[in-house]
């Protein structure tokens, strides 16, 4: 029996009970690991309130599809992959199979990259979703290269800021775009070329006074919601808006046309075009080891929680105060 964190009714995150459950034995193609750090993610709180892109099929159910730890055992099936091996998962399974708040849990095997010396449980748990989200839209899909300009909503979060550093690597220009100036000179520390303040500026009208008017070739949008119409306004002729999230919570439209408006491309992404691609995650992984090697790339932690207050972890998470990562950990003690 292992402690894990179920749910036997979808609502806030007072739903989240730790329980001892058994966490069975790896089947074909599965790896049972060791949790020592968990990444928590917004993808989880929609989950548990059942407003996710998939809903939640049965109860009581598991959450979670980042971790980092070891692996205990492996089923059939499984090559490249041994007991002992420190290991980070990446989400690309769903949450109604597999999940990995708990001490002990099983993962499918495709869901793992080997995590290097260097790379502790925490940083292991926090760098791979924000950096392969960031790689994956930009880079791999989007084609982002140098001289780019690129404008990131929810700047501040995990995924904002793995964006941020993914634009300076590749010599993109960065502009962040948060709600308050509270956060304003962090962005800046962290690499933001530019910072608009939503709550203050248009981001529209700043972006083409930033680029002479261009507008940028690539808009990462984590919100979507109505305001994707104004923010349309921000990308130039033949760029491309991309939205990964949709934290608005509201229908998106879009974009109207109007008469001289300039060729717009939109669409979504998600991490799982990357991640259950073999080849894209081969590639996402070469270019985020890279980056880790060469201080380029790090994780940037908000706050630390027990995996005893998981409730607590995902009230911080929905508070929106946080700037970077929520990282669990597991005491084996």
């Amino acid at each position: 029996m292992t402690t894990t964190v179920r749910f036997h009714e979808t609502g806030g995150p007072e739903v989240l009970r730790l329980e001892e459950v058994d966490p069975g034995e790896p089947g074909p193609g599965e790896v049972l690991i060791r949790v020592d750090a968990i990444g928590i993610n917004r993808a989880e709180a929609l989950f548990r309130s059942d407003v996710y892109i998939e809903p939640v099929k049965q109860l009581p159910s598991r959450l979670g599809s980042e971790a980092a730890g070891v692996i205990e055992a492996v089923g059939p099936q499984v090559t490249g992959f041994e007991p002992r091996q420190a290991v980070s998962v990446v989400p690309n399974f769903s949450q109604n199979d597999y999940g990995v708040y708990a001490r002990r849990a099983i993962v499918p095997a495709s869901a793992l990259l080997h995590r290097p010396d260097e790379v502790g449980a925490v940083a292991g748990a926090a760098v791979w979703m924000p950096y392969v989200t960031a790689y994956g839209g930009l880079v791999e899909v989007g084609g982002m290269r140098a001289g780019d300009t690129v404008v990131l909503t929810a700047a501040s979060s995990g995924v904002g800021l793995a964006a941020i550093h993914t634009a300076n690597r590749v010599g993109a220009t960065p502009i962040a775009v948060t709600r308050t100036r509270a956060k304003a000179r962090r962005l800046i520390e962290e690499g933001a070329a530019e910072v608009i303040v939503s709550d203050e500026q248009d981001v529209a009208d700043r972006v083409r006074a930033l680029t002479g008017g261009r507008g940028a070739e690539y808009v990462f949008d984590a919100v979507a919601g109505p305001g994707v119409t104004r923010l349309a306004g921000a990308v130039a002729p033949g760029g491309t808006l991309t939205l990964y999230g949709a934290l608005s919570g509201q229908p998106t439209p879009y974009p109207g046309f109007e008469l001289g408006m300039p060729a717009l491309n939109m669409r979504t992404y998600t991490m799982l075009e990357t991640a259950r691609d073999p080849e894209r995650l081969r590639r996402a992984a070469a270019f985020v080891t890279s980056g880790l090697r060469e201080g380029a790339f790090r994780p940037v932690v908000d706050r630390l929680f027990p995996l005893e207050d998981i409730v607590q972890a995902h009230r911080h998470m929905e508070s929106g105060t946080q700037f970077g990562k929520i990282v669990v950990t597991v005491d084996h003690e």
